[in-house]
């Protein structure tokens, strides 16, 4: 894959936990940084859950290199919301090939 197709602005993000006072957790979302991606749709399907149709689709998401992305990250785009299933390295460490979902369509 060429740089070129590279042509869609994501931002990825990171869970930021912070305690509440009933013991738990607050879960906030944090830009790490604006990434240029090429999307590539694989795969969706429909499910019943909760007496509600639900969708997942699933995808490729190639970035440049970044160290640190993981499988508790997410990208972004406008409302849509891409959460990383699996990061792996690609084409000599210069390529991230991220598998992702996207659920509730």
């Amino acid at each position: 894959m060429h740089i070129g197709a590279m042509n869609e602005r994501f931002a990825l993000q990171q869970p930021i936990r912070t305690p509440d006072d009933a013991g738990g957790a607050t879960v906030t979302w944090e830009t790490v940084a604006d990434v240029w991606a090429h999307v590539r749709p694989i795969s969706g399907d429909e499910r019943l859950a909760h007496d509600q149709l639900a969708g997942r689709l699933t995808h490729e998401v190639w970035i440049r290199h970044r160290a640190g992305v993981t499988p508790a990250m997410r990208f972004t785009q406008g409302a849509r919301i891409y959460e990383i299933v699996a990061a792996l390295e690609m084409q000599r460490r210069t390529r991230l090939k991220c598998l992702c979902e996207e659920r509730s369509l």
